[in-house]
């Protein structure tokens, strides 16, 4: 994972759950995207089990990226909610957040379980949750790609 830190430009903190190849691909994607050449922010790309409530307050958004797993959120991605959910409560409400689920059936039941969470917090979702069903396709990169773009301009901008 790769880390520039700059105190003078805003930070997106991409926490993407990548257990394979090619949700792997996606967080490199995501990381790729929001470090656009004409998009001057820091760009943080960490695993749940590595991010900590300190990564969440040092962010000024937050990109997440879940797999689908029994039709809820991956386990890790839940111990990421677990470890930092009171941390960080009363400090980041309105945090400006994307995220997208790796769906191999629908995404629904993992769609409802974020949403939950994210509302308990007080996050502002600034985007529809991309989700990405089915078997594999290449063009998932570029969606992850375009999110995280849009998500990582609107930071530079203030607009989130």
């Amino acid at each position: 994972m790769q880390m520039v830190v700059d105190m003078t430009t805003k930070t997106l903190l991409i926490v993407a759950h990548s257990p394979s190849k090619n949700t792997k691909k996606l967080a490199q994607a995501a990381f790729d995207g929001a470090n656009h050449p004409d998009i001057d922010i820091n760009v943080v790309l960490k695993s749940p089990q590595d991010t900590q409530p300190e990564d969440i307050m040092a962010a000024d958004a937050l990109l997440l990226g879940t797999t689908e797993n029994l039709s809820y959120m991956a386990g890790l991605t839940k111990d990421f909610f677990d470890r930092c959910y009171y941390p960080v409560l009363e400090h980041k409400q309105g945090l400006p957040l994307a995220l997208y689920i790796r769906a191999g059936f629908d995404g629904t039941g993992t769609k409802l379980a974020m949403k939950t969470i994210i509302t308990g917090l007080r996050w502002n979702q600034i985007q529809d949750t991309l989700i990405l069903k089915g078997e594999w396709q290449e063009e998932f990169t570029e969606q992850v790609k375009e999110l995280a773009m849009t998500l990582a301009a609107g930071v530079e901008a203030g607009i989130y």
